[in-house]
């Protein structure tokens, strides 16, 4: 049975040094993907963008810099633990924004909830659509 955690957050887009917007960001989590997070941003007078990463990156980032990719996160602010730096890269394109660390606090202890971290595995049908969405994209790919 397919579950859900969803969550709307504000956060700063930081544009530059003098220059950041508070944007809507959707945060969700599927037990049909349980090893990841989904974070899709809405940015004024751009399509939606969706970014998905492992909970446990976004878990990890928010007691120490995290990551090694194109998604890193970091606490940040001048109390420990109050904020969290997320930085999106693409190529050389990076996108920086910052959350308060409560909501998405909130949003873990929640998925959490749902399916415990390190409990992924115990999702019986989870390996079994990894198998098949592999393979219709292997077979996609094979067609092009």
């Amino acid at each position: 049975m397919r579950e859900s955690v969803r969550a709307e957050v504000l956060m700063s887009f930081l544009v530059s040094e003098e220059l950041s917007f508070r944007i809507p960001v959707e945060l969700r989590y599927d037990t049909e993907d349980p090893y990841a997070v989904r974070m899709t941003f809405h940015l004024p007078g751009d399509a939606p963008v969706t970014w998905a990463f492992a909970r446990e990156l976004l878990l990890d980032g928010m007691g120490a810099p995290s990551g090694e990719g194109d998604v890193r996160i970091a606490p940040t602010g001048s109390e420990a633990g109050s904020e969290v730096a997320i930085r999106l890269q693409v190529g050389t394109e990076r996108a920086l924004f910052r959350v308060s660390a409560a909501p998405l606090v909130a949003f873990l202890d929640r998925t959490d909830k749902l399916v415990p971290l390190g409990q992924e595995r115990t999702l019986g049908d989870f390996e079994e659509h990894l198998e098949e969405t592999l393979g219709r994209i292997l077979a996609e790919e094979n067609a092009g």
